[in-house]
């Protein structure tokens, strides 16, 4: 595992993303507050808070509100301050992330999302790359991998290849993301533990191997 992806750190972050991931299409509230658990005995409730604040990006506002109250008992941790609001500086912020993310695929990303609405790609730069995956508290790699496991659960196979492109093109190795996929292999739905290595299987062949295809990819 490099040494940006630490495993002590890294795992039990993953599959608090995969077990939130999980919970949207299969609720298992039990399995959450184990994996809840898992990381307030073995990982970094700081970064933890990092991943629950994301998961509104990719699970939708409803489910982060839900796990957040569950965190807030099981953990006992009271809610942090807001960050200040910076919105020029997270336009910044965002466009630098983004492009780390996709790579040479950025102006086709942003292409591609002002195409079906100018407002969801300001929105995805500005407020989903800028203000909330640019912040402190974790780093891009380990972010990059938590989304991947948020996205393995679900029926969303563009959104998964593009983060798991997303996990390499940041500094992971595909032997990082091949673990990260088998720490969270039995927090996916039956149904969708092939799935995810098949779209793994597909990155590798069509973006390690073969880099610039230009196929694109669209979070």
């Amino acid at each position: 595992m490099t040494e940006r992806v630490q495993a002590e750190r890294a795992r039990p972050l993953v599959r608090l993303a995969a077990a939130l991931g999980r919970a949207v299409v299969q609720v298992d509230k039990a399995r959450l507050l184990d994996v809840m658990d898992d990381v307030l005995r073995e990982g970094d409730a700081d970064a933890a808070e990092e991943v629950l604040l994301q998961s509104y990006l990719f699970l939708g506002y409803p489910a982060a509100l839900n796990a957040f109250m569950l965190w807030r008992k099981r953990s006992g941790r009271p809610a942090p301050a807001p960050e200040p609001a910076d919105w020029a500086g997270w336009e910044r912020r965002g466009v630098e992330v983004c492009s780390k993310v996709y790579d040479g695929q950025y102006e086709q990303l942003r292409d591609a999302v002002a195409n079906l609405h100018g407002d969801l790609d300001r929105w995805a730069v500005v407020e989903g790359y800028g203000k909330v995956l640019g912040r402190g508290g974790l780093d891009l790699v380990t972010r990059e991998l938590c989304i991947v496991g948020m996205l393995a659960p679900l029926t969303t196979p563009r959104q998964l290849y593009a983060h798991l492109r997303g996990a390499l093109n940041v500094g992971a190795t595909p032997a990082d993301v091949a673990r990260a996929l088998d720490w969270i292999r039995d927090l996916l739905p039956r149904d969708r533990r092939k799935d995810a290595w098949k779209v793994w299987q597909k990155v590798q062949e069509r973006h390690v191997n073969r880099e610039g295809s230009g196929e694109r990819d669209v979070r």
